[in-house]
């Protein structure tokens, strides 16, 4: 939880120092790329979460495995490393995202359901839940065969379940009362 709140509390700093700087879209662009690199590189993660890399080390590889980053950019991860919460930086990169998203007015969301949705079947789903947020909806997609049918959809901490998996639980729960 403590890092969590870390994360978050740089994450803020960051988002406030690259609007006062006017390069909100080259700082997440960086993070983006950053975070697309330690999900392709195993051995980039072991690296910067290992305490025995001394965090001089770790800038250096920063400085060379991110040439192309926003000096800003750099600054940020040098700075991060030399207080010795490198092992963050991920989780920064993604609430900083979320934080971005939030101030973009975008809400974010799950849509689980049983097989994948054609279009028309998304925008009703859509059209239907609309009205219980404000800002545009960015929904990421998962299938999960269990469900039997039907779907889940997730925003922040609401949930509304449709799926024939929920169904049959509660008619299963009303029958041996």
């Amino acid at each position: 939880m403590a890092s969590n709140k870390s994360s978050i509390r740089y994450a803020k700093a960051l988002l406030e120092l690259a609007i006062e700087k006017n390069c909100v879209e080259s700082i997440e662009k960086d993070l983006s790329q950053f975070l697309r690199t330690l999900k392709d590189s195993n051995d980039l993660r072991i690296f910067i979460d290992s305490p025995v890399v001394r965090n001089e080390k770790k800038i250096k590889v920063f400085d060379l495995v991110f040439p192309d980053f926003n000096p800003m950019t750099i600054q940020f991860f040098r700075l991060v490393t030399k207080n010795g919460r490198e092992h963050l930086l991920d989780d920064i990169a993604k609430q900083f995202d979320q934080l971005l998203k939030t101030k973009r007015g975008i809400v974010t969301g799950t849509l689980t359901s049983a097989r994948p949705l054609d279009d028309k079947l998304k925008a009703a789903i859509l059209d239907k839940i609309k009205g219980s947020f404000e800002g545009t909806l960015e929904l990421n997609e998962t299938v999960n065969e269990s469900l039997i049918g039907g779907f889940i959809v997730r925003i922040g901490d609401k949930q509304l379940d449709r799926s024939v998996q929920s169904t049959l639980s509660k008619l299963k729960q009303n029958l041996v009362k």
